[in-house]
């Protein structure tokens, strides 16, 4: 059968818009998400205003009603939101006539698209992760035409960004700007000319100058080059698309296995994946496809590496399979790590979960492990090894290694009930930077780990092993509270090291000076003393990691530090079996 692919006459942006907007311009499954920054597009149309090329694009022309009916595909995005607001919208293209398929320039085209009839919310400085405009608020493309930039440090010279409508009003009073999606209202140069006519400019002579041009890098010039695609075969298409792909950036080979898997899947495998991150992301975790293509893999593979062959149709037809329980299992792993208290900062290896998934998964267990005293000694298990693996940093470095090596141990200790720590520690014992043993030197840097750094919560969870977290809720506390601490002064000391001791960071608020407490009991605590706490609470001081045998006056504090240190270190001992 002869093909007839080829290169396309060149077509203007404005053409290419209305493409998109007629749904002729549609997205196949196989791609992956929008991606570039607002940065990204700013530059984008800055080098079209300078002439610069923006290289070819490659399109599938879809004929088959077969393809139409067994294949997805997308729309553009239109209002994109950082993480909230990322996934193309599913369009259904059955009976829908035909149109073209874009295998190689989404990120351009959606780029164009947004920066003219769209908006771009990214995340806020300082601000939590949170679906409202407080936290993302939409932007929309201006520029300023009031001059040229001068030493961009991106090598700007229009000066495209994206603003708030806030941020424009404010602007406004100081600069010319000009909404760049407007300029779709002047198709005709003599409409242009008739708005211009009627602004007073700051430059008049450069705003001119600056939209005639914008207006003829979207009506005018035919700067969308194509190649089109003709063959109707799916398999043709996705190795097309990896050959186009794979080698460009900001595709990584990861996306590619994603967009393969897509391909692969019966189900809407991007809107499944999306709606676990979003479960995931409401226990206060944030996970990304790679990690759930990685348990998938950890699930049904001996072979975990990120490899095309691992992706086939075979494989992500189990995965496709089984994906209910897939699913279920890593959103209740994620539960029982904040039933733990953890979240997604003390979660520093996201890879430590899949283990847990892997467990939960083949031991069929996912319907009854979140349940208060089921599986007590499994969830035990499950919490030492995720509390000494990320204090050890197994997972730095050859992470698949790792992986491999547990997921064996895993599979050969099934059988039985209790999560196999000592198994998974005997397979490494010989590895020192993956080993899950901890000598007297580590165990005294550990107890050096400050209140608010990523790793205090595990340190402390290792340690309260014994505390009941089924049903609780418990919070870092100082014994000795930061308060008498933070208040010190030399003067209040005839011995400068003792001053020095007392005021000692590594003393008075790392490990060695806190404890898991309820949250009910610590803010029953407050800045009290430990001595008057322990004394009208009636305190279990073995419980709490309190030594019995040392004052717990504040002038005494160095004492029960020294005190403290050993009983932590022989506590950890005990708990890892060293």
């Amino acid at each position: 059968m002869e093909n007839n692919s080829s290169f396309k006459y060149p077509i203007s942006i404005s053409d290419a818009i209305n493409n998109i907007v007629e749904r002729k311009y549609l997205l196949p499954a196989i791609q992956r998400k929008f991606v570039w920054s607002s940065e990204q597009i700013e530059v984008l149309f800055d080098s079209i205003m300078r002439g610069y090329p923006i290289n070819s694009f490659m399109m599938w022309n879809v004929t088959s009603n077969e393809t139409k009916v067994n294949y997805k595909f997308y729309e553009f995005l239109t209002h994109y939101k950082a993480f909230f607001h990322d996934e193309n919208p599913y369009f259904e293209t059955k009976g829908h006539r035909d149109f073209l398929a874009v295998i190689d320039g989404q990120q351009r085209l959606t780029s164009l698209y947004i920066g003219l009839k769209g908006t771009y919310a990214y995340k806020m400085p300082r601000k939590w992760l949170k679906d409202d405009p407080e936290c993302l608020p939409p932007r929309k493309l201006y520029i300023n035409l009031s001059s040229e930039l001068h030493d961009d440090e991106r090598g700007k010279v229009y000066d495209f960004r994206f603003l708030t409508e806030n941020e424009a009003s404010k602007l406004s009073t100081s600069e010319d700007i000009f909404l760049v999606g407007d300029i779709l209202l002047y198709r005709d140069p003599d409409s242009l000319d008739d708005y211009m006519s009627s602004r007073v400019w700051k430059e008049a002579s450069f705003a001119k100058k600056t939209l005639r041009k914008l207006r003829r890098v979207i009506f005018d010039e035919r700067l969308i080059n194509y190649y089109q695609e003709e063959n109707q075969d799916i398999d043709t298409v996705l190795d097309i698309f990896i050959r186009t792909n794979s080698g460009g950036e900001p595709l990584s080979f990861s996306n590619l296995l994603m967009s393969i898997t897509t391909a692969n899947w019966k189900k809407d495998a991007r809107q499944e994946f999306k709606s676990l991150i979003n479960a995931v992301y409401a226990n206060n975790f944030i996970i990304s496809s790679d990690l759930i293509l990685k348990c998938c893999l950890v699930l049904f593979n001996d072979n975990i590496k990120f490899q095309v062959a691992n992706f086939d149709i075979k494989s992500v037809t189990v995965f496709d399979q089984n994906w209910d329980r897939i699913r279920k299992c890593i959103e209740v792993s994620f539960e029982l790590l904040k039933k733990w208290g953890f979240n997604d900062s003390s979660l520093r290896a996201k890879n430590a979960i899949i283990p847990i998934v892997y467990f939960i998964y083949h031991k069929n267990i996912e319907n009854q492990i979140l349940k208060d005293n089921q599986y007590q000694d499994e969830k035990a298990n499950m919490r030492k090894w995720l509390c000494i693996s990320l204090l050890k940093g197994v997972f730095g470095g050859q992470s698949d290694n790792v992986l491999s090596g547990i997921r064996k141990v895993l599979k050969n200790n099934i059988s039985y009930n209790i999560f196999p720590f000592e198994q998974i520690k005997a397979e490494f014992a010989h590895n020192d930077a993956k080993s899950l043993s901890l000598s007297d030197e580590v165990i005294e840097d550990i107890l050096k780990t400050q209140k608010d750094t990523p790793n205090c919560y595990a340190v402390l969870a290792l340690l309260y092993s014994h505390l009941h977290y089924d049903s609780v809720l418990y919070d870092k506390d100082h014994l000795h509270p930061a308060s008498k601490f933070e208040k010190l002064k030399e003067s209040d000391f005839s011995d400068v090291s003792i001053y020095e001791f007392y005021t000692n960071h590594e003393n008075w608020n790392s490990i060695l000076n806190l404890q898991l407490l309820s949250q009910s009991t610590n803010r029953s605590k407050n800045d009290g003393s430990l001595k008057e706490w322990v004394t009208e609470n009636n305190i279990d001081l073995e419980s709490q990691l309190i030594p019995t045998d040392v004052s717990l006056d504040f002038d005494k504090f160095p004492e029960f530090i020294a005190k403290r240190k050993t009983l932590l270190m022989t506590t950890i001992k005990s708990i890892i079996g060293a």
